[in-house]
């Protein structure tokens, strides 16, 4: 396994396939500061042009995946701490990232900002949940009000963005903000053998699935219809369609090129 530590992101390459990012601010619970964005978004636009990685495992450390935004920055510096342009910029590329992304959360999971970006959400059983902006005066941003609300429903949504509370990992995965919890020391070797399983796929056909599936987030269903009629349509064209459908039929594991 190649180690590479930078000073904010610890970057692992468990497989040729699968890039393991682990937040590294531990005496700040992984706190979201503007460096920490953009040495994330930089070893994400790094996995975008790489075309040997197919997908992503994101997570924090054994104490926690992450507290949220910056108190000190936010405090010291105001709203202009969240609204600096490149901070912007690095979420943006954050959260379009066009590959699988699986984010663990263990710990605190204050950083719920972060995590729902990820297309799976696995949880510990020993974590919670929460945006928790209220309770220091504010209220949560980097598009948490809206993924929130599309993921959970509006009530939950309201309940834990205006009293602050944390969920746990149980009412995570009951409410569909996470799809599995898991003994802690499980967590990674899971995401990762879920990755590997995701990475064998055909590469075409699970990018156009996942563009169709963020599609029902962000637009209405004859929108997200049609777009999901482009995609199988495209899909039909490929190579890997054929190999697919020919290693079916001959009983045989299917060798996806990504043509």
């Amino acid at each position: 396994m190649n180690h590479l530590t930078q000073s904010l992101i610890l970057v692992e390459r468990p497989d040729p396939a699968i890039l393991l990012l682990r937040l590294n601010r531990p005496r700040q619970r992984n706190a979201l500061s503007a460096a920490l964005l953009g040495q994330l978004a930089d070893a994400f636009r790094a996995a975008r042009s790489d075309e040997s990685v197919r997908s992503v495992v994101l997570s924090g450390d054994e104490r926690a995946f992450s507290a949220g935004a910056d108190i000190k920055e936010m405090q010291q510096h105001g709203f202009a701490a969240l609204s600096d342009p490149t901070r912007q910029d690095a979420w943006d590329v954050i959260a379009s990232f066009p590959k699988p992304l699986i984010v663990t959360v263990r710990g605190v999971g204050g950083g719920l900002e972060l995590a729902m970006i990820g297309d799976i959400l696995l949880v510990a059983e020993d974590s919670v949940l929460a945006q928790p902006e209220i309770t220091i005066g504010i209220m949560p941003g980097d598009g948490a009000t809206q993924r929130l609300t599309r993921i959970v429903g509006k009530s939950l949504a309201v309940q834990m963005v205006l009293t602050g509370e944390p969920i746990s990992a149980e009412r995570a995965v009951a409410a569909g903000l996470a799809s599995e919890i898991l003994p802690a020391p499980e967590l990674i070797g899971c995401a990762l053998a879920i990755a590997r399983v995701i990475s064998n796929r055909a590469p075409i056909a699970a990018r156009l699935a996942r563009e169709s599936i963020q599609a029902a987030f962000e637009t209405p269903l004859s929108a997200g219809l049609a777009i999901e009629l482009r995609a199988i349509r495209y899909a039909f064209t490929t190579d890997d369609q054929k190999e697919g459908m020919a290693a079916f039929a001959e009983k045989r594991q299917p060798v996806f090129s990504g043509l």
